[in-house]
């Protein structure tokens, strides 16, 4: 199976940064990319039970996921199950994210596991989509947003 492992340190403290990445008003700054909205979504990473999420693009194109937050560890981690749904109307192979939250010099330290993706070049996708998307959008958000 196939991972991903991204490490991003954030100059805030780890309380500051574990609440940007579970609080449903805050999660709603950052996820995705630039120029999507989201019309549609249950993302409150504060407890454990279903999540999921659209995403829609300039072009109207919808990406639809979902999944379980399988735990919630303040200020420590949160882990939730992922799939895409695919335009047929299935569901992708499921796969298991981990944010993993750690004091480090200056701030706070995020780590992003994303594991059991299908040996094919999902794995780049993903994290190509965690590092050009999310992170950079965070990254603005914990700047504009520091407490």
């Amino acid at each position: 199976m196939g991972e991903v492992r991204i490490t991003r340190d954030f100059p805030v403290t780890p309380e500051r940064l574990f609440s940007a990445i579970t609080q449903r008003a805050e999660v709603l700054e950052w996820w995705g990319h630039d120029g999507m909205t989201l019309p549609d979504t249950a993302l409150d990473f504060t407890r454990e039970g279903p999540w999921h999420s659209e995403m829609r693009d300039a072009d109207g194109n919808r990406y639809r996921m979902s999944g379980r937050v399988t735990h919630v560890d303040p200020p420590h981690s949160v882990g939730f199950t992922w799939t895409w749904h695919l335009p047929e109307g299935m569901r992708a192979p499921e796969s298991h994210v981990t944010f993993t939250v750690t004091p480090a010099a200056g701030g706070a330290r995020l780590t992003i596991d994303h594991r059991a993706l299908p040996d094919d070049d999902r794995a780049a996708r993903h994290e190509t989509g965690w590092t050009s998307g999310p992170m950079v959008r965070l990254a603005r958000h914990l700047q504009t947003h520091p407490n």
